[in-house]
């Protein structure tokens, strides 16, 4: 008989591996299901190993963002290519996190001024 409670931590913990973490979130988002979590390379492959946590949706978008950095001048790419690319990268993860943190300060703003109304 199949045991689907261990087959399901099991795939967990191979998904947690593949992540490094114990405690997975989107650096984004904050989803923590490892299962829709993805590494990030946040100067792209081709310039860095660097990644970061993030969930499927974010990393689509963080990959778009990507589509729009300049394209790599050679072969190999200079040291000065990878650092540029990878300030990019760093540009593009804050512009979304400064989406989210302009969204949450607004709610929490409205929150505020629905419970000084309420009182």
């Amino acid at each position: 008989m199949k045991n689907t409670t261990l087959d399901r931590e099991v795939r967990r913990q191979r998904a947690l591996q593949r992540l490094d973490s114990s405690d997975p979130r989107c650096a984004r988002c904050g989803e923590n299901d490892p299962h829709c979590l993805e590494r990030h390379h946040i100067a792209g492959r081709a310039y860095d190993d660097r990644t970061t946590i993030v969930c499927r949706n974010c990393h689509r978008k963080l990959s778009d963002l990507q589509c729009d950095h300049p394209a790599q001048i050679g072969d190999a790419p200079s040291i000065h290519e990878q650092i540029g690319h990878f300030l990019l990268g760093l540009a593009d993860l804050f512009t979304i996190l400064i989406d989210m943190c302009r969204q949450f300060g607004n709610l929490l703003i409205a929150y505020a001024k629905d419970q000084s109304e309420g009182t």
